[in-house]
């Protein structure tokens, strides 16, 4: 059988119908739309849930880990440390932040670290450094990545940024510092 149009009604049907099937793509479409929104805000909470757990385990013993490499660091900021600009906008948030009269440790946690959160603790670093410089602090700054799993290329990222990388070891963070580690300072 010929699919050929015969007349212009058959046309016109023909278009009807493309339009009529154009119109419910487009309603799927949206439907869909809207389901990934939901979906990705979904996905951005349980993120920061993880997030907020993984400082939550790190945060009770990092102390003591810092203490055994001989940092007695006598102050502690685990909710987060807060930069502001002029105009009290955040430009920068630590997640804990260790201070003693000397040394800033300032520690990233993550569930899993991945090397974008390396190059931007680097660069909330260099902020850090430009406030605390504002405010005629000259202590030496120190970074540290803490993560519940570390990828191997993860790990080597950060040690070869000056870092200090904390991982989970059961119940507690362990520090592990390879041999010749020279950590950053800012």
């Amino acid at each position: 059988m010929d699919a050929t149009p015969t007349s212009h009604e058959d046309i016109w049907a023909m278009l009807r119908e493309a339009d009529r099937i154009l119109k419910d793509s487009a309603e799927n479409h949206k439907r869909i739309d809207r389901k990934m929104e939901i979906l990705n805000e979904q996905m951005g909470y349980l993120n920061n849930r993880f997030g907020e757990m993984a400082e939550h385990l790190v945060a009770p013993g990092i102390h003591e880990r810092f203490n055994d490499l001989g940092c007695h660091f006598d102050a502690m900021s685990p909710g987060g440390y807060v930069i502001r600009n002029e105009k009290k906008e955040v430009i920068a948030e630590v997640d804990i932040l260790l201070e003693n009269e000397s040394y800033i440790m300032a520690v990233e946690v993550k569930a899993k670290p991945h090397i974008k959160d390396i190059k931007h603790h680097i660069k909330r670093l260099k902020i850090l450094r430009k406030h605390r410089n504002k405010h005629r602090d000259a202590r030496k700054i120190h970074g540290a990545i803490a993560g519940a799993i570390f990828g191997s290329k993860e790990k080597t990222a950060a040690i070869k940024a000056g870092f200090f990388v904390l991982e989970q070891s059961g119940d507690t963070m362990k520090i592990d510092i390879p041999k010749n580690f020279v950590p950053g300072e800012w």
